[in-house]
């Protein structure tokens, strides 16, 4: 007799939503590292959305055999996870509202948020000319999953696109240069929008001398991770008045209080809510029965970006 497929879910919330449409040959507990145990193998362990990689370390591969996260980055993740364990990520969860909530970020700063909002709980009826976007020149950092997304809903605004990828290339909607092209393409982009993962590449791209480069008031988004962006010479921009920034991840994160981004004129934050939507279940459940359907199969899972071979 064949044993039962185990999945561990965070809890009981997740457990309920994916109940009714488990296989019979499934089994649904609820577990997370850190907890006490487990007492039996689990075939998939599913994380919780917000989690700590470094409690990974604690995993034994003769008790788990597939990690899968909620969250698209994963970075981090292979210098904790045991060897004999393999990592999915959840591409197709979060690339949409992460896009979304860039788009939101650029359009509340090109329209004076969040100057229009202290204006209101001071209850100042102030009527400055801000920049707007249409019209103007955006250049889009990772042509990814996320940066696919923005193109989208940046369409309808009349904007200026200019996309850059690791290697220039060619698709159907036309040129995409290279990191290397970053010297002459910068002084003309009135925004920048970040969405490429964080890898020793591109760690601290957003530097002074990237920062340097930039038109005078050009905005800064990112939707990626922090540490692509040096955030002191960020600080500096900011401060003096040269750039702009909207940033959903931030380095250090979470923004310490008292961190001059958080009340800098010119300085929008939103606290890493990019895939973080009510809406998220409703691509994360599918994700996770999927998963479980190829691992009853015996096929190879989704989104595996750590084999097991190549856990440490």
């Amino acid at each position: 007799m064949t044993s039962a497929l185990v999945v561990a879910v965070p809890d009981d919330t997740m457990r309920e939503r994916l109940q009714p449409a488990l296989p019979g040959d499934a089994e649904l507990i609820v577990w997370k590292p850190g907890d006490d145990g487990p007492t039996r193998r689990i075939d998939l362990l599913v994380l919780p959305y917000v989690t700590r990689y470094d409690l990974l370390s604690g995993l034994d591969p003769t008790s788990v055999g597939l990690v899968q996260s909620q969250s698209l980055g994963y970075d981090g993740a292979a210098d904790a996870l045991p060897a004999g364990i393999a990592f999915s990520n959840a591409v197709g969860v979060h690339e949409a509202p992460t896009a979304e909530l860039a788009v939101t970020l650029v359009l509340a700063s090109q329209r004076g948020w969040p100057e229009v909002g202290r204006n209101q709980a001071a209850e100042l009826w102030d009527r400055p000319a801000y920049p707007g976007l249409i019209g103007r020149s955006v250049l889009l950092i990772g042509v990814g999953g996320i940066g696919r997304e923005v193109e989208t809903r940046l369409a309808p605004f009349d904007v200026k696109l200019t996309r850059v990828a690791r290697t220039a290339r060619t698709d159907e909607h036309g040129a995409i240069h290279s990191m290397a092209e970053l010297p002459t393409l910068l002084p003309d982009a009135d925004i920048v929008i970040l969405a490429v993962p964080l890898s020793a590449e591109t760690r601290g791209l957003v530097d002074g001398a990237f920062l340097d480069l930039l038109p005078h008031g050009a905005l800064i988004v990112n939707v990626s991770r922090g540490p692509i962006v040096d955030t002191d010479a960020l600080v500096l921009h900011v401060r003096s008045g040269a750039i702009r920034a909207a940033l959903d991840v931030v380095d250090p994160e979470p923004l310490p209080a008292g961190h001059p981004l958080w009340s800098l004129p010119g300085s929008l934050i939103s606290p890493h809510l990019g895939g973080n939507v009510q809406s998220m279940s409703m691509r994360v459940d599918p994700l996770i029965l999927e998963q479980i359907a190829l691992l009853r199969q015996g096929k190879q899972p989704k989104n595996v970006v750590i084999p097991k071979e190549q856990t440490q």
